[in-house]
């Protein structure tokens, strides 16, 4: 028996992730394990907490002297993050 109409792995498991609605939690929980890449080894490090909630990506800023620079790069790294994270998830950062 031959089968025609064949389907990616891939595009099964999306599509069951949209279906359950679990696609954009795991699109959030991404975003999180990104946030080190993204920013690089040294910020990475000079951070604590992250997490996501409603469009938000919180990151705990351990040095106070930081805060500035990430202020001031921050669209960039909204767009890196998604860009990373392969969705548009991430709407604004805030340190705190």
């Amino acid at each position: 028996m031959k089968r025609t109409n064949t389907e990616l792995l891939r595009d099964v498991i999306l599509r069951y992730l949209r279906e359950e609605g679990l696609e954009t939690p795991l699109n959030e929980h991404r975003a999180v394990l990104a946030w080190p890449r993204v920013a690089g080894p040294t910020i990475a490090r000079l951070t604590g907490d992250v997490s996501f909630r409603q469009g938000t990506l919180f990151v705990k800023i351990l040095r106070p002297a930081l805060r500035q620079d990430l202020m001031m790069g921050r669209t960039q790294l909204v767009h890196k993050l998604n860009a990373e994270v392969g969705a548009q998830v991430v709407q604004s950062i805030v340190f705190y």
